[in-house]
């Protein structure tokens, strides 16, 4: 079980990296004309650089609390947090009829849930 939250923590966060790192360094303009992007046209060019900006936190939270030792505890409320962004971006997904971006939403959303149950209960840090 632990083997499978540490593989499951890493996807999320290369995920998150790759995708708050898009956000941070494109510019909004740029990000917003890309192909599956064009939900960054809903929000101004501020809102989608914090957004990335919390994705790349999170995605560090998910990883380097547990790998140093240092305040574990991290993990499980960076899963969390990133769980909260997903079911955001599911939302925003299945109102623009983009099913398929949804679906992936939701897979994500549902990796960060397992990481923040199996580390606030089972395999938690403690």
């Amino acid at each position: 079980m632990d083997l499978a939250l540490w593989i499951t923590a890493g996807l999320l966060a290369a995920v998150f990296l790759i995708a708050g790192a898009n956000k941070v360094f494109i510019p909004y303009e740029k990000l917003a004309r890309m192909p599956g992007a064009g939900w960054a046209n809903d929000f101004s060019a501020r809102f989608v650089k914090g957004l990335g900006t919390v994705e790349i936190l999170g995605a560090i939270g998910l990883v380097l609390p547990a790998s140093v030792g240092i305040a574990p505890v991290l993990v499980p409320l960076a899963a969390v947090g990133l769980a909260i962004i997903m079911a955001g971006a599911a939302v925003v997904s299945f109102r623009r009829g983009e099913k398929l971006h949804a679906v992936l939403n939701l897979i994500y959303l549902a990796m960060a849930l397992f990481v923040a149950w199996g580390r606030f209960g089972p395999e938690s840090f403690g």
